[in-house]
């Protein structure tokens, strides 16, 4: 449609593209997102400028949604006399979650995140926790330690209450400060007499969330394709995203381009073989071809943080939603480069050559 009406196609999709309030397909009207301001940067990347020179090259956008989704997650911890806290967790790390975690549990209790230990336990050892998937363990788990630090903030004002002997409503926490009456006590110091006043602080707290954020992301990708053979070369990457708040952004950025990679892979290759017999044929990783640094470049990443309300950091899911936009993207690349609409995946160098000699 934009080749037919001379439209800018990120510009189309700015004039097109959904805010809070609008409703999606299925009814549900949209919380706070951020396609608007996903779609400004990527419009504004030196990407979406630069000249594109040689034969059979294209360059092609793409945006992509997800959901996201939130699930239950448990954790407990326990304050040891030298200010740290011990964090057990149930989530499988797979994109740095466990630091994440941590840090969401520092923000709560307002201390350095290296005074944070987190350990990732199996299920038995700690209350329910759903699996890593869905785009959940940084907004849910992270939303449990919130949960946990308020509740171990409560038991320590307890135990600072009865050094003062004043009632725990009276003692004020801020700033990693325990303050009541003029009296002051960092978090380390408090943590120290611990065994003087009842013993350890251990507390454990879980959540369930349902106010998880939508999350969208842009690509742009430019292509070269051989019209002899049909293999695609990806010669630059760009991915934009509204991640929410960011709360460790190298992993984010991790996340971002480990979804474009798969979403490349999906593009490109990713195919089940099966016999007449119905037997999967290429059930290695030999055969089944994933990308590889030999086939990508460096995935550039812009991240655009626009806090999920829904959160109290404004955490959204980031994992699943670079995966989307590649196969749309890449498809617009080769139909620039060669001239083929491709409408069938993966768009293999086979069914591009067909299209071409069909063409």
């Amino acid at each position: 449609m934009c080749e037919q009406l001379k439209l800018d196609p990120l510009e189309f999709r700015r004039l097109n593209g959904v805010r809070e309030g609008d409703r999606r397909a299925d009814g549900t009207a949209y919380p706070r997102i951020g396609f608007l301001e996903v779609l400004a940067a990527a419009h504004d990347h030196p990407h979406y400028a630069a000249p594109l020179a040689g034969p059979h090259r294209g360059r092609g956008v793409a945006a992509g949604y997800w959901g996201n989704y939130g699930g239950k997650s448990s954790a407990s911890a326990s304050v040891n006399t030298d200010g740290s806290v011990s964090l057990v967790e149930g989530s499988v790390d797979i994109g740095g979650s466990r630091t994440s975690i941590a840090m969401q549990l520092a923000e709560t209790l307002q201390i350095p995140v290296s005074d944070i230990k987190p350990l990732v336990a199996d299920t038995d050892s700690v209350g329910y926790t759903e699996g890593t998937y869905g785009s959940r363990t940084t907004f849910a788990t992270g939303w449990a330690v919130y949960e946990l630090g308020k509740t171990l903030i409560q038991a320590l004002c307890r135990r600072a209450a009865d050094l003062w002997e004043v009632q725990p409503e009276q003692v004020s926490y801020s700033g990693g400060e325990f303050t009541c009456n003029g009296s002051r006590l960092s978090f380390k110091a408090l943590a120290a007499q611990l065994d003087e006043t009842g013993g350890p602080v251990v507390a454990s707290a879980s959540a369930s969330p349902r106010t998880w954020g939508p999350a969208f992301s842009v690509h742009i990708v430019d292509v070269a394709v051989d019209p002899e053979t049909g293999k695609v070369d990806i010669l630059r990457y760009t991915t934009v995203q509204d991640v929410g708040q960011a709360v460790h952004p190298a992993y984010v950025e991790g996340q971002m381009q480990g979804g474009a990679a798969q979403g490349i892979g999906w593009a490109l290759n990713e195919e089940y073989f099966y016999d007449r017999q119905g037997r999967l044929a290429n059930a290695s990783l030999l055969d089944y071809r994933l990308p590889t640094c030999l086939d990508l470049p460096m995935i550039d990443t812009v991240i655009v943080e626009v806090p999920n309300p829904g959160h109290p950091f404004g955490v959204r899911g980031v994992g699943e939603v670079p995966i989307i936009p590649p196969p749309a993207a890449i498809a617009n690349a080769i139909y620039q480069a060669v001239g083929v609409r491709m409408q069938v995946l993966p768009m293999s160098p086979g069914k591009i050559m067909a299209a071409v000699l069909e063409q």
